[in-house]
């Protein structure tokens, strides 16, 4: 399939940036489908943090997409632990938030160092607090937080396995591999 591909694409002009676009866009299709459908089944109508955490991590360079999912995946770790704590002891609080993010970040950048996604870290904080602010409660704001946290880490782990998939089954290479590969 992918000779076959190679000589479609180079018939039609496309480069190797083209190429990773189109797997790119056939990743974002299929995870997305298998997202929604997947979270629509248990009951779960509303898969924007899932779907949103997919994309990152559809990935068409599958190496990219395990370094990103890696990194996501500790980032997210540090977010939910800091805006968990943050969501107990700042009592519903919202001045917290600004608080609870600045310590997250300085926590993701000094303390854990790793760079790549750390981004992710405070936003994760903030779906926590969120959560439990909209809740009212702590409790209640634990287990939402949980619930998006989970949504999150689906979105990567389907993201991340298309991604690989996709490389199987469809291979993309560099002119110069498609060489030495003849």
């Amino acid at each position: 399939m992918s000779k076959k591909a190679e000589a479609l694409a180079e018939g039609l002009g496309l480069g190797f940036d083209d190429l990773l676009g189109l797997r790119f866009a056939a990743n974002v299709f299929l995870a997305a489908t298998i997202v929604w459908f997947t979270l629509q089944a248990v009951g779960d109508h509303n898969a924007i943090w899932a779907i949103a955490s997919m994309i990152a991590a559809a990935e068409p360079l599958p190496e990219e997409a395990r370094r990103l999912f890696k990194s996501r995946l500790i980032n997210v770790a540090v977010g939910c632990a800091v805006g968990f704590l943050f969501l107990v002891l700042g009592s519903g609080r919202e001045r917290m938030i600004p608080v609870a993010l600045a310590v997250t970040v300085l926590i993701s950048t000094f303390v854990v160092r790793v760079k790549t996604m750390w981004r992710q870290a405070p936003i994760t904080a903030c779906i926590v607090i969120a959560a439990g602010l909209a809740g009212g409660s702590a409790t209640v704001g634990i287990e939402r937080g949980l619930h998006k946290v989970a949504e999150v880490l689906f979105g990567c782990t389907v993201g991340l396995s298309v991604s690989w998939l996709m490389s199987k089954v469809w291979l993309v290479r560099r002119p110069e591999q498609r060489i030495g590969a003849s």
